[in-house]
């Protein structure tokens, strides 16, 4: 589980609504959209406010395939570009209509390498005036990519792929920050065109322009993190063939073995077979094989210890760049849980004090597993204002389908699980399915102890941190101890010794309580 709590708390610069406090925000700075103008297709992102985890409030997105061709004509597609007026005039028209600043149009392979290029960018500024338009070079084009990655992943270390339709950046990541680069015209409609559809001739480019990047060997064994629609949709196929219970492919993860009898099997499968999974977009299937053997010659030579699937790439790096610079140094996972705390709970104050409140049931956790904890105890009042009957459902399902750029699937699960338990869900109730199939029985355990310890502390203070600040937990040679001074005579009661007792007993415990 990759969530860490390094970094300052992001309760320090975020205020309601997750917008940036003092000099350091934009004023009067509410919306910013990008355009991302690809060889295969061109899509609108609005992002609100200025926070850790950028949220998109609309993402639209046409397909015009300009790079069609391109490797043969050397221009761009006429038919894409007949379309593209009226998509980027209605684009334009939204962005201003929602009073989007900055509005930037980022132009990436197909525009940059054909030789109608910029005289296709004059003709956008005439149904886009006063837009920057900026055709980006491999290396910025590689850039961006990197940074919409380390904008989830902070403690990513190791390459990044980022595959469109006229190329395929590569870039080693570590330590926060990119180092070498590179762009090869591997995209799947340029590789497409460059072999002639024969996915044999394919597999020879491919082979030719990969070996030729002479720092990849040197990465073997470190993660593969896979950017763009095209390996997005290699994701979509495996999610939908194996039944995987969370569809979300941001973060989706898969481990060395099971990456490469994935790519053997979209490789060898009929279209037919590819056609009747479920959920999938047809317009993809075209782009499935010639993505999928750029994936396995990258994995014969990395011989990645995993694949991750990441949704963030340009766009995100974008944002990152350009209007949240302020927040950048935040962790994204625990930017998010004070994020939800602010939006919906009673309290800013109590987290924190839940955080230390727990800690002495969990003496031997990992760091990861503090993190964890830390975030379920922000997140923990989050369903405050959600009807007392659906209360459990209701968070454990937003923490599972929440935004959050470096929320992976097992943190999603374990923190809905806890919540779930702390808003009186049975740990066996068949609504928390999807967390027991994603996460080991241990951390199961885990979420549910604390789940149970967070309803035993708001049985206590009602949500205020107030009447928490006077009692205390202890294991000691097999007994769980609730202590509490002379004044808090309330944490006896006969509520809280029945939750108290159910957390001993999930601990395998007694409990008591004492005066101190």
């Amino acid at each position: 589980m990759r969530v860490d709590a390094n970094g300052p708390s992001a309760s320090a610069k975020i205020e309601k609504e997750g917008r940036v406090t003092g000099s350091d925000a934009p004023q009067g700075h509410h919306r910013a959209a990008i355009v991302d103008l690809g060889s295969n297709s061109v899509r609108l992102v609005v992002f609100e406010g200025v926070t850790r985890n950028p949220v998109p409030i609309f993402n639209e997105k046409a397909t015009l395939r300009l790079g069609r061709g391109l490797e043969h004509t050397g221009r761009l597609n006429e038919d894409g570009l007949r379309l593209s007026r009226d998509v980027m005039s209605r684009f334009n028209a939204i962005a201003r209509a929602m009073d989007a600043h900055p509005f930037e149009v980022l132009a990436t392979a197909a525009v940059r390498d054909a030789s109608n290029g910029h005289e296709f960018v004059e003709t956008l500024h005439e149904c886009m005036p006063d837009v920057p338009i900026r055709i980006l070079s491999g290396e910025e084009e590689a850039d961006y990519a990197a940074t919409g990655v380390l904008c989830g992943l902070p403690y990513a270390d190791g390459v990044v792929a980022d595959i469109g339709g006229g190329s395929l950046e590569l870039i080693r990541v570590a330590n926060g920050r990119h180092h070498e680069a590179c762009t090869k015209p591997l995209g799947v409609i340029r590789l497409s065109d460059r072999s002639g559809g024969d996915l044999k001739r394919a597999r020879e480019v491919v082979e030719a322009d990969l070996d030729d990047v002479d720092w990849l060997p040197a990465l073997k064994g470190k993660p593969l993190y896979l950017v763009g629609g095209a390996f997005r949709a290699l994701a979509r196929l495996q999610i939908a063939r194996t039944h995987y219970p969370l569809n979300i492919v941001h973060l989706y993860t898969l481990g060395a073995d099971e990456a490469r009898e994935m790519v053997t099997w979209l490789i060898d499968t009929p279209r037919k077979t590819l056609e009747k999974l479920p959920g999938f977009p047809r317009k993809r299937l075209d782009d499935v094989p010639f993505s999928a053997t750029v994936l396995r010659r990258l994995m014969r030579i990395v011989q990645p210890s995993q694949i991750i699937f990441s949704v963030d790439g340009l766009r995100e790096g974008w944002y990152m760049r350009k209007v949240g610079q302020a927040v950048a140094s935040l962790d994204p996972c625990r930017a998010l849980a004070d994020e939800a705390s602010q939006r919906l709970s009673r309290s800013m104050e109590l987290p924190g004090d839940l955080v230390r409140w727990t800690a002495p049931l969990f003496q031997h956790e990992t760091p990861s597993e503090t993190s964890l904890r830390d975030m379920a105890c922000r997140m923990s009042d989050i369903g405050s204002f959600d009807h007392p009957e659906y209360r459990a459902a209701q968070t454990y399902l937003r923490v599972m389908r929440m935004h959050g750029v470096g929320f992976d699937h097992q943190a999603r699960a374990f923190v809905a699980m806890t919540l779930a338990v702390r808003y009186e869900a049975d740990p066996a109730d068949p609504l928390m399915e999807v967390s027991r199939r994603l996460l080991a029985p241990d951390d199961c355990d885990r979420a549910i102890q604390l789940g149970f310890a967070l309803r035993l502390a708001y049985t206590i203070c009602g949500g205020t941190a107030a009447l928490l600040k006077n009692t205390s937990l202890a294991i000691e040679d097999g007994t769980l101890w609730l202590s509490h001074d002379s004044q808090s005579s309330f944490a006896a009661g006969g509520g809280v010794k029945r939750r108290l007792d159910r957390l001993a007993q999930s601990m395998t415990l007694t409990a008591q309580t004492r005066t101190c």
